[in-house]
This record gives structure tokens, C-alpha cells and sequence, in this order.
């Protein structure tokens, strides 16, 4: 069978049944249409803003897609949350131009998810491979300096590296379900102490709020409005400039309500903070969190605790609640490996890249097995 690959500047061109037709038996939220259009859409992920789309679609001979790529060419590596700056600050100061790179991913989401979407009756492994060697060859035709696929599945991963692309590991903090029917199992596989200071930071962090999980049509525009104030206010105390714009938040709302679990807390009927995070088939994923007062222990309890217990209420087997934070794991997030991989054409750049991910990888592999031995909130031998 011969295919023909095709390059969009937008999702949207590519069209919600084509692209969800491939998008959805994965049951990822990130990358179905309505996340992706939504990033474009709002203006968040545009090329005014360093997001420039260059979507893949692989097709039949009769015209049909079998697969597509989210796919963009990034005039800065911001909103990736795999860091590459010190090899784009080495390139140019070499005399390369790092600057414009593709990178496979989905704008400002740290969580591993499929990377090469394939429709169900199609070849997995044969539409992952047209798609990669599509995508590098989109690289060398544009003469840009690279290919980075950021957290794609391990599965992915490894069939990367046996394609020859550089290999990175790093972690994140995920909570596991280990079969719990309450929030009070949880908290039984715990050592004593860690028992004790949950149940304290919970309790003086509900006191005096109202704490609600809103899904589906129970969440109004003027939630978003006061979680945009949340999310704004975070975002400009953490990196100055936050990306995601108001009409994002109204277009996840609008088109996928059911699979979003807005966490809110209100104190006299006002909203003062909030966590939002979006359902998988068999995961809740933590986004973004902000707040307008300062609460002690209510960062942990919305964004942490809540989330448990939702997902321990709709029996999905983990939650996985961003990038970075050692604090999450004496509240039950244990570090775990994700993943990069990255196309280099210049040997230049690519092969000081090589060495230096050849001794990043078993140094946090080492480090993971290090801080769950030696951090672990769960009672040993439990």
C-alpha cells in the first residue's frame, strides 16, 4: 500500500472526524481535537506566539487518514517543560541557528500520551514509522536544526531509539491506585506519621471553605472567570507571562466539559482558588492551580488530596499531577520516568547531545529508585 503524508498549519484543517477518528480510541484528552483546536483557536498556541502548526496527516490512496501528528514549529522551546536551553545557547554560540526547531507535543501540557496516532484499523507500528520518518524529513526540508517528541509512551520511546533518535529520561510525581475504595485506604497505606499530618493539613485547609468538584454542565462561565483569575495570578508570580489565553478556558468548557474536574473553593460564596484538571479513560491529570488568598496546606488539598479522591470515586488508576515537585511525594506521588527523544542534524551539536544524555539517563534513573527508597510516605513491607 502506498501513503502520502500532508503538512497543515492547523488542526482544524485536518478536521475533527479525521483527526478524532485516530485521536480518540487512545482515550487521551490532550490530544483530541477539541484540546489541540482549542490551543489554536484561542490564540494561545498560534505562530505569533512561537507556535507555529505543522500537523501531519499520513493517508491511503484513497484519500482517508490513518494517522496524524500534532506537530509545530517552535521559535523558542517555552511552554515545553523539556529543557533544551543549554544545547540552543551551546549551538548559537557555536555559529548555529537552534531557532525555528519542530517539536512533537501538545502546547504547555507535561503528560506522556501518544505522540503518533493511528486510526484502529490501521498498522500502529507501520503509521508510527511513516509518521517519524515524515517528520524528520519535514526537518531537513525546512533546514531547521531539529526534532524533539516530547513524553510520548515508553512504547514510543523505544521505538525511537531503535530508529537512531537521542534518548532522555526525566521524572514526574504520580499517584497510584492500589485498589483503594476510599480516601481512608489510602491514607491506611501510609506510615503513621504521614497519616497524621494528611489528616492535619486537610482538615486546616477546609476549615471555613466550601470545596466543590465541578464537572460537565455544573461548570459556568463565571467559574472560568474566577479560575482565570487564579491561573493568571500563578502565572505571573511563577514566569511572568502565562500562556493560555481567557477564550482557551471557554472553549475546553464549551466542547469537553465532561472530561474536565474543576476543583474550587469558596469562602462566603466567593471563589478563591482553584486546581483544574482534565479525565482520561484511566486518569485524572492535574493542569492548572492559582489562587487569590493564602490558605496554609490548600495548594496540597485542591490540587493533591481532591484528586485522589476523585479518582479513587471514578476508579482510574492513577493521577498524575505535572512536572517537578519533591513535596508530592510524601503525599503519596511517587517519582516516575518520562520521556523525550530528539532528532539533531547537525553531528556538530547531536553528538556532544549523546554523550551527555548517555550518563542524564542512568543518573535519574538512579535517582528515582533513590528517592522512593529513601522518601517513600508508605509504610514499609505494606
Amino acid at each position: 500500500m502506498s501513503f502520502t503524508l500532508q503538512v497543515h498549519n492547523r488542526v482544524a484543517d485536518i478536521g475533527r472526524e479525521a483527526w478524532d477518528a485516530c485521536a480518540s480510541p487512545t482515550g487521551d484528552p490532550f490530544v483530541s481535537f477539541d484540546f489541540l483546536h482549542a490551543c489554536e483557536a484561542s490564540g494561545s498556541a498560534v505562530p505569533a506566539e512561537g507556535w507555529a502548526g505543522r500537523h501531519l496527516s499520513l493517508r491511503d490512496e484513497s484519500g482517508r487518514v490513518l494517522g496524524v501528528m500534532p506537530l509545530w514549529l517552535k521559535g523558542h522551546s517555552q511552554g515545553e517543560y523539556v529543557f533544551d536551553h543549554s544545547w540552543a545557547d551551546a549551538y548559537q554560540r557555536a555559529g548555529g541557528r537552534y531557532y525555528p526547531k519542530l517539536l512533537a507535543a501538545v502546547p504547555f501540557t507535561p503528560v506522556t500520551g501518544p505522540r503518533f496516532l493511528a486510526r484502529p484499523d490501521a498498522d500502529a507500528a507501520t503509521v508510527r514509522q511513516a509518521l517519524l520518518q515524515g517528520a524528520i524529513a519535514l526537518t531537513e526540508r525546512l533546514g531547521v536544526s531539529s526534532l524533539h517528541v516530547n513524553f510520548p509512551t515508553r512504547p514510543e520511546w523505544d521505538a525511537m531509539g531503535e530508529a537512531g533518535l537521542l534518548q532522555r529520561q526525566d521524572m514526574q510525581y504520580i499517584w497510584r491506585n492500589d485498589g483503594y475504595g476510599t480516601f481512608d485506604d489510602f491514607l491506611a497505606a501510609l506510615s503513621s506519621n504521614r497519616r497524621k499530618t494528611i489528616r492535619r493539613e486537610r482538615r486546616e485547609a477546609q476549615t471555613g471553605l466550601d470545596i466543590r468538584v465541578l464537572t460537565g454542565s455544573d461548570i459556568k462561565e463565571a467559574h472560568w472567570d474566577a479560575f482565570f483569575a487564579f491561573y493568571m495570578d500563578t502565572g505571573e508570580r511563577k514566569w511572568g507571562r502565562p500562556y493560555l489565553t481567557r477564550d482557551f478556558f471557554t472553549r475546553l468548557g464549551a466542547t469537553m466539559a465532561d472530561r474536565i474536574a474543576l476543583v474550587m473553593a469558596f469562602r462566603d460564596g466567593d471563589a478563591i482558588a482553584g486546581a483544574l484538571n482534565l479525565i482520561g479513560r484511566d486518569a485524572l491529570y492535574g493542569r492548572q492551580w492559582g489562587a487569590l488568598e493564602e490558605v496554609p496546606f490548600l495548594h496540597f488539598e485542591l490540587c493533591y488530596y481532591q484528586a485522589i479522591e476523585f479518582a479513587i470515586s471514578r476508579g482510574l488508576s492513577r493521577v498524575e499531577a505535572g512536572a517537578q515537585g519533591e513535596h508530592k511525594i510524601a503525599r503519596g506521588y511517587l517519582p516516575s520516568p518520562v520521556y523525550s527523544a530528539h532528532f539533531i542534524a547537525d553531528p556538530a551539536l547531536r553528538e556532544p547531545v549523546a554523550r551527555y544524555l548517555d550518563g542524564e539517563r542512568p543518573a535519574v534513573a538512579a535517582e528515582i529508585d533513590a528517592m522512593t527508597d529513601e522518601l517513600s510516605p508508605f509504610r514499609k513491607g505494606g
